[in-house]
C-alpha cells in the first residue's frame, strides 16, 4: 500500500480522456441507468421479500443504496419460519443439483459416434476430474459461493456467478479459478431474442486501494488520488458491461476477435479503467427459478409464498400480544380504587376478595391463542412446501426404512422436485464452458497444459462437446430405467425358472444395457471394462470351460479307449 501511495508523485499529469472514451463512457452510463429504471420494480419486490427471510440484502437493491457496515437489520423481521425455511431450501437445492460429495456434471462429446470411442470417454472422464479439482481448491471459494447463490434463488429468483482466474500475484504465482457470488442489487442483464441473458452490467464498489491493486496505479482516475493517499476506507463504484460484439471477427487475433466485449469503467472518474477487452466464452453463470411473461428478472419461492409469509408475519405479532397479555394479564379492579394489588412474587394483598369470596380483581379476557397457533401452522406449512421442505421431512420422521425404501422414496421425491429445480441445469451448463474456457489457456508451475491433449477422434470432430447433468436430480430421473430394467430381468429370470425355457433370456443385450446401467449409476469410465479386456475375459471363460468340459470328459473317454483295447485284444469265436 505505501509503495502504491509513494507511486503517485511519479505519475504525473493525469492523463487527457480521449473523445471517443468519454463518447464510450456516456454510451455505458445511458444503458446502466435504463437497465437501473427497468428494474426498479423487481428491487421493490425483493427489499419487501428481505425484510421478511433474508435481512442481510435490506436496502441493496437500488442503484447508490449503501449500508454502514454493522448496520441493524433485522427490526422488521418477526417471525423466523421464512428464514429457516430459506436456509433448508438452501441446503436441499445445493445437495440435488450442486452437492459436494459426487461429481454432479459431466462432459460428453456432441457427437453420439465419437462417443463410441474409449479415448474420448477417458479423456472427458480426466477432463471432469481436472474442472472438481480445481472448483473444488481452497482458494476457487466455490463452496461459500454457491451457497450463497442457492439462498438468492431462494429468497430472490435470480443469482450471479462470475467465473475468473485466480489472481496469484501475493500467492507465488499460483494459478487456478476464482468464484465470485455477485449479489443480486449490483446486477443488471438483458436478454437476447431467444431468451438467453447475454448482456450484463455489473455495478459494485472498491476502495481507492482495491482500485490500484485491481487496475494499477496508472489507471487510477485524477479525484481517487487523494483517497489513497489517505488510505481512505470509502468505497467508489465502477461498472463492469458485458455484451456481445457488434464487429466480431472470429479472424482477428485482437479484442475483435472475442465474441464477448469487456469495458470496466470508473463512475466518479468518469473514464474506462483498462482498455476495452474480450471474453471468448460469456463469463457470468445466471440461475434464474421461475420466470413470468415478457419478464428478464425470475421469481423464487419466497416471491411465489410472500402473501404468507407476509400474512405469518402479521399473526406472529399478533399471537406475541395475546400471549403477552395472557403470561401478563390486564387486572379490573373496582372503580374507587379502594384495591391496589402488589404484583411482586409472595405478597399479600388485603381487600382482594369479599366476605363471601368473590374476587374483586379479575383479569382481561384474552383471545384463543390454540386458533392463532393454527392459523400460524398453516401457513408455515404452505411456505414449507414452497421451499421444498416437507418433500423432506419424511426420511427424518421415518428414520428405520431399508436403503430400497429411501432409494424409492428419493426417486419419489425427484420426480416431484425436476420440474422446480430441473431448470437451474443452465446455471451448471454455463458454470461449466466459462471453466472450460479458462482451463483451456492455462498452464501449471511448470508451463505445461492443465487439460491433457485431445484424443485423435475428438480432434477430428473439432472437440465438440456438450455438458451432461450427472446431479442426483438427473440420475433420480434416470432412476427409472435402472428399475425398469432389473424389475425386467427379475421376470425374466422367473420365467425361465417356471417354463426352463433359456429363450427368455435371448432378449437381454447385456452389451448394451450394462454399460448403460453403470452409467446410470455415475461409474467412472475408468471402472468400466474396454472391449479388449471384456474380449479377454470371454477368452479365457471360454478357455476354462472347454478345459473344464475336457477334465469332466476324460474319464468316460479313458473307458471307451479301455474298451477297444481289450476288445482288440479278445480271442475270436470259434466257428461253429
Amino acid at each position: 500500500m505505501q509503495n502504491a501511495v509513494d507511486r503517485i508523485e511519479n505519475v504525473g499529469t493525469p492523463r487527457r480522456i480521449p473523445d471517443w472514451e468519454a463518447t464510450l463512457f456516456n454510451d455505458i452510463m445511458q444503458e446502466f441507468y435504463q437497465y437501473s429504471t427497468w428494474r426498479a420494480v423487481f428491487a421493490g419486490h425483493w427489499e419487501e421479500t428481505a425484510e421478511l427471510i433474508a435481512p442481510n440484502f435490506r436496502n441493496t437493491f437500488f442503484y447508490q443504496n449503501y449500508n454502514t457496515p454493522g448496520v441493524k437489520k433485522t427490526q422488521q423481521q418477526i417471525d423466523a419460519s421464512g428464514g429457516l425455511a430459506l436456509h433448508r431450501f438452501t441446503a436441499i437445492a445445493n445437495s440435488l443439483v450442486t452437492p459436494r460429495n459426487m461429481k454432479w456434471h459431466g462432459i460428453e462429446a456432441d457427437d453420439p459416434y465419437v462417443m463410441k470411442d474409449r479415448a474420448t470417454r477417458l479423456y472427458f472422464e480426466q477432463v471432469t476430474e481436472i474442472i472438481f479439482r480445481q472448483r473444488y481448491a481452497a482458494t476457487a471459494n466455490f463452496f461459500s459461493q454457491n451457497k450463497a447463490n442457492w439462498s438468492s434463488v431462494g429468497a430472490f429468483g435470480n443469482a450471479t456467478m462470475f467465473i475468473d482466474n485466480f489472481d496469484g500475484r501475493l500467492h507465488n504465482g499460483l494459478r487456478g479459478l476464482r468464484y465470485k457470488a455477485v449479489p443480486l442489487g449490483e446486477t443488471f442483464f438483458g436478454e437476447n431474442h431467444q431468451g438467453q441473458v447475454d448482456r450484463m452490467i455489473r455495478w459494485f464498489r472498491l476502495t481507492a486501494y482495491q482500485a490500484v491493486q485491481k487496475w494499477g496505479i496508472a489507471a487510477l482516475p485524477a479525484n481517487l488520488h487523494a483517497p489513497l493517499k489517505q488510505n481512505s476506507q470509502w468505497p467508489y463504484n465502477f461498472l463492469h458491461r458485458v455484451k456481445p460484439r457488434d464487429d466480431y471477427d472470429p479472424q482477428r487475433l485482437d479484442e475483435r476477435g472475442l465474441p464477448w466485449r469487456s469495458e470496466y469503467v470508473s463512475i466518479e472518474g468518469q473514464c474506462l479503467m483498462q482498455p476495452p477487452g474480450g471474453f471468448p466464452v460469456f463469463p457470468f453463470a445466471i440461475a434464474r427459478y421461475e420466470g413470468a411473461p415478457g419478464e428478464v428478472y425470475y421469481r423464487g419461492p419466497a416471491q411465489i409464498v410472500l402473501p404468507s409469509l407476509k400474512t405469518l408475519n402479521a399473526q406472529k405479532r399478533t399471537f406475541l400480544k395475546a400471549a403477552h397479555r395472557a403470561a401478563d394479564p390486564v387486572l379490573f379492579t373496582n372503580d374507587d380504587g379502594a384495591i391496589g394489588a402488589d404484583l411482586r412474587p409472595g405478597v399479600l394483598n388485603k381487600g382482594g376478595v369479599t366476605m363471601d369470596g368473590k374476587m374483586l380483581v379479575h383479569p382481561l379476557p384474552v383471545g384463543d391463542i390454540q386458533v392463532s397457533e393454527q392459523m400460524m401452522g398453516e401457513e408455515r406449512a404452505i411456505i414449507d412446501d414452497t421451499f421444498l421442505v416437507s418433500l423432506f421431512k419424511v426420511l427424518s420422521e421415518h428414520p428405520n426404512m431399508t436403503a430400497t425404501q429411501v432409494m424409492e422414496l428419493v426417486n419419489e421425491k425427484g420426480m416431484l422436485v425436476a420440474p422446480t429445480l430441473g431448470g437451474m441445469f443452465d446455471y451448471v451448463n454455463q458454470l461449466a464452458e466459462r471453466e472450460l474456457d479458462l482451463l483451456s489457456r492455462m498452464v501449471d508451475h511448470r508451463g505445461r497444459p492443465v487439460l491433457p491433449p485431445m484424443p485423435p477422434v475428438l480432434r477430428e470432430a473439432r472437440g465438440a462437446y456438450r455438458i451432461v447433468d450427472t446431479s442426483p436430480l438427473a440420475l433420480a430421473a434416470r432412476g427409472n430405467e435402472a428399475a425398469g430394467l432389473v424389475r425386467w430381468m427379475e421376470t425374466t429370470r422367473e420365467m425361465v425358472n417356471v417354463t426352463q425355457d433359456m429363450s427368455w433370456l435371448d432378449y437381454i443385450n447385456a452389451d448394451v444395457a450394462s454399460p448403460e446401467l453403470a452409467r446410470i449409476n455415475s461409474v467412472p469410465e475408468s471402472f468400466i471394462a474396454d472391449a479388449k479386456m471384456i474380449a479377454d475375459k470371454r477368452k479365457a471363460r471360454a478357455d476354462a470351460q472347454q478345459r473344464q468340459e475336457q477334465i469332466q470328459a476324460a474319464p468316460a473317454q479313458a473307458a471307451m479307449i479301455k474298451a477297444r483295447a481289450v476288445a482288440a485284444k479278445a480271442p475270436e469265436p470259434a466257428a461253429i
